[in-house]
């Protein structure tokens, strides 16, 4: 990407970070909110940014110009910044990049897992017994405390998350936006076309598997999982992979149902958060650029489609795939040339929306988001991409945004 940079003429400056996850970073408890050192992880970032605008000028970098980027978790922690302290701007950067997360979080805000999961390390590690059990957990060995977050079974290493402190993050991001309470910033924002493949249970062969499953995954009442499912029938072109026939279905072990679940799933964590957050943009007057990314690389199974984090080889014009997952088979390969134009195409649009804000004539006429006329720009590797309505599954997406904060706590 950065080379790329160059050679396009519009020069950036990359900066990668570290900051705590699992417990280290997310730990959540009335005793922790009563300190005040909750959403750890968070503040990290927030710290580095601040160093950014304190040193990025000695590196050659211009402090008023800066634009935070990730995917998934990396996407929604952008999000939580977008709304931190009541969308409060300290001026720590002028764009955003969301890939597959948004400022509506994927998962629940509202911390009501964290106390038990609080108690539980305190129990495990023999604080239970102690008048303040946070300084006890603050005097145990490393490798004990360590140990025994990864140690458990089943593991509670990936139950750690953000939550709702009234500090940093004070209400649900779905409510901050409706009010307008967000860092009002130009954004892109997007997801793949089958996010819901790397979320959904497999095995899925009636709607009353699914039921269950949004029971409780989701936490969704009864009656709404069944309204949910209603607004998702099972018709041609409506659930598959846009690029696999419009009649099909998965054999096992994936059900006779499981384009329905991965669906829902895929609107619920990622898209319909994705539609509501460039909707809100564009009725603050905020420029805010959509896409879908539609294109499967080189190791990816055709039933699971367009799946999570598949474009991020693409965006930053990773041609080699170092790092990337799956490593026994790097993104491009066998892959004819239009997968690496479309690499190209993506990082210099990114560049450019780095550099000025727009993704300008690298984005391919990537229209800003209208209310009046809302559009997705589709990157595509097997056709020329192309911007398309933003209204496809419009009743069940509708549903899943009317309530992210009443039912998903989001």
């Amino acid at each position: 990407m950065l080379q790329n940079s160059v050679n396009i003429g519009k020069p950036i400056i990359g900066v990668s970070i570290n900051y705590r996850l699992s417990a280290w970073g997310f730990l959540g408890s009335d005793e922790l909110i009563g300190e005040g050192v909750t959403n750890m992880g968070l503040r990290d970032q927030r710290l580095a940014m601040h160093w950014v605008q304190e040193n990025i000028e000695a590196f050659g970098g211009d402090k008023s110009k800066v634009t935070i980027q990730g995917e998934s978790a990396g996407a929604a922690s952008v999000g939580a910044h977008l709304t931190a302290y009541n969308g409060r701007d300290d001026k720590l950067f002028r764009g955003a990049i969301m890939e597959s997360g948004n400022p509506i979080s994927y998962g629940e805000y509202n911390g009501s897992y964290s106390q038990p999961l609080y108690n539980a390390i305190v129990k495990g590690v023999n604080c239970s017994q102690s008048f303040n059990t946070l300084a006890c957990l603050r005097k145990v060995p490393y490798s004990t405390l360590n140990a025994f977050i990864n140690g458990t079974k089943p593991s509670i290493t990936s139950a750690f998350s953000p939550a709702i402190d009234g500090d940093f993050l004070q209400r649900y991001g779905s409510v901050q936006l409706a009010e307008g309470d967000f860092v009002k910033v130009p954004i892109i924002d997007g997801a793949n076309s089958d996010e819901g493949t790397s979320f959904s249970p497999v095995g899925i062969n009636s709607t009353a598997v699914i039921h269950n499953n949004l029971v409780a995954q989701y936490h969704a009442p009864s009656a709404f999982a069944d309204q949910l499912i209603a607004a998702y029938p099972d018709k041609a072109g409506y659930l598959v992979p846009v690029e696999l026939p419009a009649s099909y279905h998965p054999g096992a072990p994936f059900g006779a149902k499981y384009r329905t679940s991965a669906a829902i799933s895929g609107d619920i964590v990622f898209i319909g958060p994705r539609r509501a957050t460039v909707e809100t943009w564009t009725r603050f007057g905020v420029p805010a650029y959509s896409y879908r990314f539609n294109a499967i690389p080189a190791g990816i199974p055709q039933d699971y489609g367009v799946t999570h984090f598949q474009e991020v080889s693409f965006v930053f014009y990773n041609i080699q795939g170092v790092g990337y997952i799956p490593a026994a088979e790097p993104p491009f390969t066998g892959k004819p040339p239009s997968f690496a134009a479309l690499s190209k195409q993506m990082d210099s649009a990114w560049i450019s929306f780095v550099h000025d804000l727009d993704p300008g004539t690298a984005g391919s006429q990537w229209p800003v988001y209208d209310l009046k006329k809302p559009m997705n720009f589709v990157w595509d590797a097997n056709v020329t991409s192309y911007a398309e309505p933003d209204t496809w599954r419009a009743e069940g997406i509708k549903l899943i945004n009317d309530n992210a904060a009443g039912i998903f706590h989001r």
